[in-house]
């Protein structure tokens, strides 16, 4: 949900359409990269300082965690070419990126039961030392 957010905003931007605008400090613009680390970082503080049954940990991290993510992977273009190529040609590497996390985290999801039952049939039938 966050990476259509942020690319309906970031094309409304670009378009000057509604009251969006692009942040900047002291004449630099900010990257919502930025803030995708920002809360990439708050998510693992939270989950490294409370207790691992605590709501924060239950609920507020893993959120904090996937809108970080997407604020993230949708600028991957940028810290993979090192230069602000959202709107050319290579920035369309961020939402192959964003397509590839979405894929792996669909296997995890949906293929770990079958994966981990592979894996233990091959176990099972491994020879076992005499």
């Amino acid at each position: 949900m966050t990476f259509g957010i942020v690319r309906t905003i970031t094309h409304a931007i670009k378009a000057g359409f509604g009251p969006f605008h692009n942040v900047s400090a002291g004449g630099t613009h900010i990257h919502h990269l930025v803030w995708g680390i920002l809360l990439l970082l708050l998510a693992g503080y939270i989950g490294l300082l409370e207790s691992p049954s605590s709501r924060l940990v239950t609920v507020v991290a893993p959120i904090l965690f996937g809108v970080g993510a997407a604020l993230t992977l949708d600028e991957f273009a940028l810290w993979f070419f090192l230069a602000d190529v959202y709107w050319e040609r290579q920035g369309r590497d961020s939402v192959d990126a964003v397509v590839l996390f979405g894929a792996l985290l669909s296997t995890g999801i949906w293929g770990g039961p079958f994966i981990r039952e592979v894996l233990r049939l091959i176990w099972r039938r491994l020879p076992r030392p005499s």
